[in-house]
């Protein structure tokens, strides 16, 4: 296929700007850092491991006793496993379940359905393992709801002998009934013994037919790797609350002796209004037809003809809202009934690394909240390992090398697709825009600054004195006016941008959606708390520079009058001079901290020391988020809606700043007064309701 004008300015666009961002970051950062940066942009993406799906090791029976997790006395959830004959299947099944313990209190019933083989003489010799057998053989259905009218748990896990549980299989159902809201059943993700997807997620036709989606695909790929809401979702390995089970009458006897009771369950669980979901990372390798064949002309396969009748005459209504048979399902089909937007930025957002990456994840929340369908694209293509993992374990479609193409023809692909399409960052924005024009003609463009660049370069040139940095301020300027001019709408996160804009923007629609937070609590009391902390990413110059500043010339002056004070700095991607910090006494640097609350909840004193930069400052929100005061400079605080002395102290001067951090630190009737004005101003300015306006307004209506 020939290259497109729009195809080939895109790779020109592309080119030209990493030109322009290296020599700008030499200047910056030096060279150094500038080639970590590079690496990072042009290394290879880490894709989600191929091994073969794991499986016993064939051994003639002995008797064995499940771990205790298999066992516990009040279970969270009991798997159900009905058996009629096939003993070596329910050993490999047993053995597995073994090998793979979860981390969540469980227990195994096993119900026999009067198997004529060795089974009942075996499993009993299993310990930990409850055995229950059916005076006489009743079916697959018959065998299940016994299983479960046996149940201690709070979810019944129903799985079939003829399968071999993989590791965490467990723990991933059951955690997606923590993590999204209104759940009544979750499937697993079915792989055939070759490795091969089998079915990620059911989707039923109209006429009451089903389709295995993904059946033969990589599991890897990105159309699979989603929770993602789903028409059913096989029994071979699905959880649902017992109790819901239950008050639904199990699976439905109008189907016995088996086959198209789970997708009537399935639809049952939504017609009270709660959701089925697909599963990726509970993944279960099935030995399709292993048990029943595969045959639907004779045998118990041909039940399955029988009953996909009965269940369209059920469900007759439901299914009028279903595709035809006719239709391939595709993620554009599957997501038909939301709106669906996609967002592309330069990297996958990592939320326990920068505030920019938090606002964007809350950002995608706030719009699966208002039922949006989301779709990301870094525009390096990486799968980011577990950054890229949180997101697909949201609902996020992400997509990534080798799956998705290039940009041209990604789009080209995947742009009518979508009702609102966001660009974050001018430089990534530049590139993409005309690509998005050509190929999402029908979309809104929606232009995310993360922050006006322009104006932070600005600043920091100043502070600087530097004039390279002046001009490369300019040019970034044009830069960001020329996107901002070409977009249907453009998001600041502060009311000072917005001005700003005003004034160099008259023509743009400009609306402010700033950081995005959740409200943490009060935490620790004054007493309890101690010392001060940084948060912030290195990668951003300002922070480098505040930090060097903060250490320098404020610092001694605080130690001078409370000399046991410890610094703490906590940041990503730490550059030498501020490693070296650590030398100076009271200063600690932690780097990178996976788990950031002890320090927020911990410390006394949040200091953001900043001497130049734009946008709304994240690690203030953060702060004050988790109830902890903050010591700032008036940058650090721009366009925030604080008060100096009201809702945080505000300096200028090294010793100024010393000032404020000493007055603070000893004085609990300000610490607390701050510490509640603070959680105010969050869940005033900067919480997921007062976000919720613009982004129905921008984002999703039209």
């Amino acid at each position: 296929m020939s290259m497109s004008p729009a195809d080939a300015r895109f790779l020109f666009k592309r080119a030209l700007g990493l030109v322009h961002r290296g020599l700008a970051s030499l200047r910056l950062r030096g060279w150094r850092a500038t080639w970590a940066r590079t690496r990072l942009q042009f290394a290879p993406g880490a894709l989600i491991p191929g091994d073969a799906p794991w499986a016993p090791a064939p051994a003639p029976f002995a008797p064995f006793t499940l771990p205790p997790a298999w066992s516990a006395a009040a279970p969270r959830a009991s798997v159900v496993i009905p058996v009629y004959g096939q003993f070596a299947r329910t050993l490999d099944c047993l053995r597995a379940l073994a090998a793979f313990p979860p981390a969540v209190a469980a227990e195994v019933i096993v119900v026999d359905d009067g198997s004529p083989d060795e089974t009942p003489d075996a499993l009993p010799q299993v310990g930990g393992l409850r055995y229950h057998r059916r005076a006489i053989n009743g079916g697959f259905i018959a065998a299940c709801n016994d299983g479960a009218a046996l149940a201690r748990g709070e979810c019944v896990v129903f799985l079939n002998n003829d399968t071999i549980p993989q590791a965490g299989w467990l723990d991933a159902l059951l955690r997606t009934f923590d993590e999204h809201a209104d759940v009544g059943l979750v499937g697993a993700q079915l792989r055939n013994p070759d490795g091969r997807l089998q079915e990620a997620g059911g989707v039923v036709f109209s006429d009451g037919g089903a389709w295995n989606y993904g059946r033969g695909e990589d599991p890897a790929d990105c159309r699979f790797a989603y929770v993602r809401d789903c028409d059913y979702a096989s029994g071979a390995a699905i959880a649902v609350p017992r109790a819901l089970f239950e008050s639904l009458g199990g699976f439905s006897r109008t189907y016995a002796p088996a086959y198209y009771e789970d997708t009537d369950l399935a639809f049952a669980v939504r017609a009270r209004g709660l959701r089925v979901l697909y599963q990726p990372a509970a993944v279960v390798v099935h030995d399709e037809g292993g048990t029943a064949g595969t045959d639907t002309s004779s045998g118990a396969k041909a039940y399955q003809v029988r009953n996909q009748a009965r269940f369209a005459e059920r469900w007759r209504d439901a299914l009028a809202a279903q595709d035809g048979p006719r239709t391939v399902p595709t993620p554009a089909t599957l997501h038909a009934r939301q709106k669906q937007v996609l967002i592309v930025d330069a990297l996958t957002p990592r939320p326990d690394h920068d505030s920019g990456s938090l606002r964007l994840v809350n950002l995608m929340r706030l719009l699966q909240e208002e039922g949006a369908h989301v779709v990301f694209l870094p525009a390096n293509r990486e799968h980011d390992g577990a950054a890229t993992q949180a997101l697909q374990q949201m609902g996020v479609e992400c997509w990534y090398a080798p799956y998705a193409q290039r940009a041209p023809a990604w789009l080209r692909e995947h742009g009518p697709r979508f009702d609102t399409v966001v660009l974050c960052r001018h430089y990534v924005a530049s590139e993409f825009l005309p690509l998005v024009r050509r190929h999402a003609p029908q979309a809104r463009v929606v232009f995310d600054t993360i922050d006006l660049h322009y104006l932070r370069e600005r600043r920091g040139a100043a502070l600087a004195n530097d004039r390279l940095l002046q001009r490369a301020a300019e040019r970034t300027r044009a830069l960001e006016l020329d996107v901002i001019a070409k977009s249907d709408a453009t998001l600041v996160v502060s009311d000072a941008e917005r001005t700003l804009l005003s004034t160099d923007a008259p023509q743009a629609r400009v609306d402010v959606l700033s950081n995005v937070h959740r409200v943490a609590g009060h935490g620790l009391p004054f007493a309890q708390r101690h010392d001060l902390v940084f948060v912030g990413g290195f990668r951003h110059p300002p922070n480098v520079d505040a930090v060097i500043w903060f250490v320098r010339e404020v610092f001694p002056r605080v130690r001078e009058r409370l000399p046991d004070l410890r610094f703490h700095c906590i940041g990503s991607h730490v550059t030498d001079a501020v490693r070296a910090l650590g030398d100076v006494p009271g200063v600690v640097i932690h780097g990178h901290v996976p788990d950031i609350a002890p320090h927020m909840d911990g410390a006394r004193i949040a200091v953001a020391p900043l001497r130049y930069g734009a946008g709304v400052k994240g690690k203030v929100n953060l702060s004050m988020a988790h109830g902890q005061p903050v010591v700032a400079t008036a940058c650090a605080v721009e366009g925030m809606h604080l008060r100096d002395g009201e809702d945080v102290l505000v300096a200028d001067s090294a010793e100024a700043f010393a000032d404020a951090i000493v007055r603070l630190y000893t004085d609990e009737a300000l610490w607390t007064r701050l510490r509640d004005a603070g959680l105010r101003n969050v869940e005033a300015h900067f919480s997921f309701d007062a976000a919720r306006e613009v982004v129905r307004r921008v984002l999703l209506e039209r």
